[in-house]
């Protein structure tokens, strides 16, 4: 079968300038606010693999809600992150999940073929009220997968701790009956009880209420199986042994902006992470590449 040669057209979500990247029957969207993959569909009557808040207006300045946050150099509250991490800095209010995803990124390179096309974003490197010198880049690259790379490398003369996540929001047909596979046997913190320290996960992880799991020791392959849209959508991940699963439920899908009452029904986040004990410490001059490469397969 002849592939149909890349299409890149430059659309607007709102106040967002993006990349709208057709290769075949797959659909990209790119935000360059934030280098923020905000949609990717495969097959035109298909659901979104990736989901976008329907609420999202795109708000220039405003973190997007739903598509695939970077969450960088440092994940969730500073004041949840180890003691290095929260020391490089130096402002008053940390803002929550870092600080690339309300700026606006350069769009170094487009490299494609007939069967490829790839993008290379990089972030500002005057960051406000964190003094260090670094090179932050993520590649976006769709062929018959979709593979994210985010790469730091620490352009300083000392070593720099980081906790980083691909914070990727998931379109799900019914979270009552989707579940995630690869995490059977691993152990988790709980961040809705106090952070407190859980048994391993006993089997597949279902849902039946708010959900906000920090997991440690991960595989390097998970899957959402989803009855509903009849499909297994997989993560291969490189450069990260930690995952955070959630999903907000009822209460505070009503209370989160830019998110519909109804929306935790049928979205979930699986976050390709280095928090709390798999942060980073980069030496000088060395670099760091967390990844995830998502595929769609029919649920057998």
């Amino acid at each position: 079968m002849t592939r149909t040669a890349p299409l890149i057209e430059h659309v607007d979500h709102g106040q967002l300038p993006c990349l709208r990247v057709t290769l075949g029957d797959a659909e990209l969207v790119v935000a360059r606010q934030g280098a923020h993959v905000m949609s990717y569909r495969r097959g035109v009557s298909a659901a979104p693999l990736i989901w976008l808040s329907p609420e999202e207006d795109g708000v220039k300045g405003r973190p997007i809600r739903g598509g695939a946050p970077i969450c960088w150099p440092w994940f969730g509250a500073l004041a949840r992150n180890p003691a290095d991490v929260q020391a490089t800095y130096t402002g008053a209010e940390p803002p929550q999940h870092g600080l690339v995803r309300g700026v606006e990124w350069q769009l170094d390179a487009i490299d494609e073929t007939e069967s490829a096309i790839e993008l290379t974003f990089e972030a500002p490197s005057d960051l406000p009220n964190w003094p260090h010198l670094v090179n932050l880049q993520l590649r976006v690259r769709l062929d018959d997968a979709l593979h994210l790379d985010l790469t730091t490398t620490n352009k300083g003369d000392t070593a720099l701790p980081l906790s980083q996540a691909l914070h990727t929001y998931f379109r799900i047909g019914d979270i009552h009956q989707a579940h995630i596979e690869g995490l059977d046997g691993t152990g988790y913190l709980n961040t809705l009880e106090s952070w407190e320290q859980k048994l391993p996960q006993a089997g597949a992880v279902h849902f039946t209420a708010e959900t906000d799991r920090v997991y440690l020791g991960v595989p390097d392959l998970l899957a959402i199986a989803d009855p509903v849209l009849e499909r297994r959508i997989t993560l291969e991940t490189r450069g990260s042994t930690s995952a955070v699963v959630w999903n907000p439920w009822i209460d505070k899908a009503a209370r989160t902006p830019q998110f519909p009452d109804d929306g935790w029904q049928e979205m979930l986040c699986i976050e390709t992470a280095n928090v709390l004990e798999d942060r980073i410490v980069l030496a000088p001059g060395k670099a760091h590449t967390v990844g995830v490469t998502l595929r769609s397969t029919t649920l057998d």
